[in-house]
């Protein structure tokens, strides 16, 4: 196994470059025309692409796992804070229909991808439900189908690296369609355009929002970190207590299990209720927005680290292929179903995101574009898809005859 220049043990210097690479991501936003353009999250995840594939910083560690199981948990509540559930019921309804459009056509680009590569590599069927759950959920629908399924070690490592390559390739593709003159001529998008309004009339557009200085005192930082850190560990703890309370005796009772046994599920339900309850003196804390967002740009660092690219050509080709046909198969669906019924660029795009990269990025993404009222909306059916996932992975694997 190849050793990188930091060593995977040396938390400190991973942090740091962490932090410096999502500091450098958010500067160059801000000060250059290519940057605002690419985005400061996508600036990250490719500096962290960079690090990793050049063997300066290792493909796993465990300050990447205290970001995955810390510090996103954290910089959830910090967003949604102004999430006040009275304004957006009628906009996640809208998003879980395309959401639910865009998963079939991971399914249907599973099956695809594997009558067209089943000849060519042996076991590619048990990776087949791996890859449906995955796109549908994330990586811990990856964990469950490679547990029913048996499969071995080796090949569920090389699925992992074609996944988390094909996932940081795959949001390049729609940051790059929510600037696009061919998708902006094809579709309506009233948040983009209600961004470039604010722009042209001096207001500021998307993360350049958080550019500007701001007046927040120490109070304000105190009181954003800790209601957020409450906020997190009651969500855990309740999860917690409700995934081992509710059984998985049928169809619905899993359902629910999944639901209310989701950390992120919890985190954003008590927030939302905790911004409704209190608005003014919660939805205006000063400063939460900002830091919320500076974690979220650490995050997408964390997910540009895995994306090996020697590995996907020396180990995994036919399985980046085989990934790269699902992840094709769901654009198309995501982006022909949702013209054809009138929904906006945005939603197609978040939905998309959501099936292949799950909440959590579909969040992210969210909140670099400046999207807001599309935050709440993606958690809450990336979230469904955790639940989803095992069940269209089960049913793909059917469909084979495993």
């Amino acid at each position: 196994m190849s050793t990188s220049l930091i060593s995977a043990g040396n938390t400190w210097a991973l942090f740091a470059i962490l932090a410096a690479i999502a500091t450098l991501a958010i500067y160059l936003e801000q000060k250059t025309r290519i940057g605002s353009k690419i985005t400061g999250c996508v600036m990250a995840l490719i500096g962290a692409m960079v690090l990793s594939n050049t063997g300066i910083i290792p493909l796993e560690a465990a300050a990447y796992d205290f970001v995955w199981d810390y510090v996103i948990p954290l910089s959830i509540p910090m967003l949604l804070f102004n999430a006040d559930i009275r304004k957006i019921g009628r906009e996640s309804g809208r998003l879980l229909i395309i959401y639910l459009i865009s998963g079939i056509g991971t399914i249907a680009g599973g099956i695809v991808a594997y009558n067209l590569l089943k000849g060519a590599f042996a076991d590619l069927g048990v990776v087949l439900p791996m890859m449906i759950g995955t796109y549908t959920g994330g990586s811990v629908n990856l964990a469950a189908m490679a547990d029913v399924y048996n499969v071995s070690g080796d090949l569920v490592s090389s699925s992992v690296v074609a996944d988390n390559l094909l996932m940081a390739l795959y949001f390049f593709a729609l940051i790059a369609a929510a600037g696009s003159k061919f998708f902006l001529k094809r579709y309506r998008h009233p948040l983009i355009d209600e961004l470039q309004e604010k722009s042209d009339e001096g207001g500021g557009a998307g993360a350049s929002t958080f550019w500007k200085a701001k007046e927040v005192s120490l109070k304000d930082i105190a009181l954003c970190i800790a209601l957020s850190l409450v906020i997190v560990a009651v969500s855990v703890k309740i999860s917690g207590v409700l995934g081992e309370l509710i059984p998985t005796t049928n169809f619905a009772l899993t359902l629910v299990n999944g639901l209310l046994g989701n950390q992120y599920l919890i985190i954003t339900t008590l927030t939302m209720l905790v911004a409704t309850a209190f608005p003014r003196q919660v939805g205006s804390i000063p400063g939460a927005q900002e830091i919320g967002t500076y974690l979220i740009h650490i995050f997408f660092a964390v997910i540009g680290v895995p994306a090996s690219i020697y590995l996907i050509v020396t180990k995994a080709p036919l399985l980046l292929l085989f990934c790269a046909l699902i992840v094709l198969t769901n654009m198309i669906f995501s982006f022909v179903f949702g013209r054809l019924f009138r929904f906006n660029l945005e939603e197609i795009i978040i939905a998309s995101n959501a099936n292949v990269g799950g909440p959590t990025t579909a969040a992210a993404m969210a909140i670099a574009k400046g999207w807001n009222a599309l935050i709440v909306p993606a958690i809450l059916v990336g979230t469904l898809g955790y639940v989803l996932g095992n069940y269209y992975g089960i049913f793909a694997g059917t469909m084979i005859g495993l």
